[in-house]
């Protein structure tokens, strides 16, 4: 029996790849597909398949749509608001020019929180465009800071979407995920922004590409917020939800049981992003003048990526039930158990491989969240262990992004760098931000 249900979910990813790789078939589809596969493989009734697909949908969605959603209109007011920019200028009028990468570097690592990667870093390249006008540097000695900070941020640090489903998955506290992302995330980023950055634009020379010039980011619309506003509004939910964290663990102290439960209220993700939305709203749109149907536009355009992460992550829950019915995660366990390996390492290696198979890291976390979930009962991970859980497959599917990731043909567009040098540059620099990320998690695991 055993060996059947590993069997089983071997067919069923190979399932998966086949359609994602090369039938090209949409993930969400090939998710739901690979389930029954594993569903009728194993022998359980049609009816049970299609009843476990609808409690994996069902319970995953419940909690991500909302963040995803929340979050999706958040970065949609900020970039209507022209934060973006006005952070990364602010930044590096503050740096000066010389240490420009490490403001490039702190600018993605913020922006990222509430703005998606490709936008933050399509809003953002004019910025590196001018930087290397003046300098006349490579322009991956200012690229490569900025796409780590962004990178590092969309796997590492919630409310981004990746690091939101596999807590949901895991049943991780996103607190914790914060506090570790940030932990990990930072020194990960100097390391894959600015000294891989430094060594690779030594040794490749890449000027400013002529057919992608855009308008000076000096710019920009008359009425814009002020840098410590912006700055301001992305920070106050993650402080909500981390203090809430913190109080509700007993890490902070002991407090009554009212203050306990308002601040747990205010500090719950779907609040603290309803609070960051309505502050954003104001302060980044009607307070700079914006019209209310504008406003309205902007937040129902950010629906449309939304949902796609929305549906790719509740196709995802449904691969997890499914592992989950079948009960396959004691057996996997007691078989890693036996082995004597650590659970960060199956985590970090299952991300990795999907990762480097299909491109998607988005799929890649869901899909190692599935499958590492079953185990989680007979392993008794504390909610710090789990938090860092959620990091180290967020290292996983940040490695080695090449030919069959969007956002390798992204980064070659922008950069006007042949495929060769994109490899040697973006590659390699995610390599280094996925295995230093793991290294990291593996150290502070064996601390705790």
């Amino acid at each position: 029996m055993t060996t059947t249900l590993f069997l089983a979910v071997g067919a069923g990813l190979i399932v998966l790849f086949l359609l994602i790789l090369y039938f090209r078939i949409p993930a969400f589809i090939a998710l739901l597909i690979a389930t029954i596969v594993i569903g009728l493989l194993v022998g359980m009734n049609p009816e049970a398949i299609m009843e476990t697909v609808q409690k994996g949908m069902g319970s995953t969605l419940g909690y991500v749509a909302t963040i995803v959603g929340l979050g999706a209109m958040f970065g949609a007011l900020l970039e209507i608001s022209g934060g973006s920019q006005i952070i990364a200028n602010t930044l590096i009028k503050r740096f000066g020019i010389a240490k420009a990468p490490w403001a490039l570097l702190c600018s993605g690592f913020i922006i990222a929180i509430p703005v998606f990667f490709d936008v933050a870093f399509i809003i953002l390249i004019p910025v590196v465009y001018a930087l290397q006008r003046i300098t006349q540097k490579s322009l991956l000695l200012y690229a490569m800071p900025l796409l780590a900070g962004l990178a590092v941020t969309h796997a590492f640090i919630p409310p981004t979407p990746g690091p939101v489903a596999v807590a949901e998955i895991l049943g991780a506290s996103l607190g914790w995920v914060i506090v570790w992302g940030g932990v990990v995330g930072l020194p990960v980023a100097v390391l894959a922004g600015i000294v891989f950055g430094r060594f690779i634009s030594k040794r490749i020379f890449v000027p400013q590409p002529h057919a992608l010039e855009t308008e000076q980011i000096s710019e920009r619309p008359k009425n814009i917020p002020k840098m410590g506003t912006i700055v301001s509004i992305i920070l106050i939910p993650i402080v909500l939800i981390l203090t809430a964290t913190f109080i509700k663990s007993g890490t902070l102290g002991t407090y009554s049981p009212l203050l306990v439960k308002s601040l747990s209220f205010l500090g719950h993700p779907f609040t603290a992003l309803i609070v960051a939305n309505l502050l954003a709203w104001y302060f980044l749109g009607i307070r700079l003048q914006h019209s209310k149907i504008t406003l309205l536009k902007v937040c129902s355009k950010s629906m449309a990526p939304a949902g796609t992460i929305i549906l790719l992550t509740g196709a995802g829950g449904v691969l997890k039930q499914m592992l989950v019915d079948i009960n396959i995660g004691g057996m996997l366990a007691e078989t890693w158990v036996d082995q004597k390996q650590s659970v960060f390492v199956l985590a970090f290696v299952a991300a990795a491989l999907v990762r480097i198979l299909q491109g998607s890291s988005t799929v890649a976390m869901i899909t190692a969240a599935g499958l590492m979930a079953p185990l989680l009962p007979t392993l008794h991970l504390t909610p710090q262990a789990l938090g860092l859980l959620v990091i180290s497959i967020a290292s996983g599917s940040s490695i080695f992004s090449h030919v069959n990731d969007s956002g390798f043909w992204l980064v070659s567009q922008y950069l006007g760098i042949s495929e060769k040098n994109t490899f040697r540059s973006w590659t390699m620099m995610t390599t280094v931000l996925g295995v230093t990320g793991f290294l990291f998690t593996l150290l502070i695991s064996l601390l705790l």
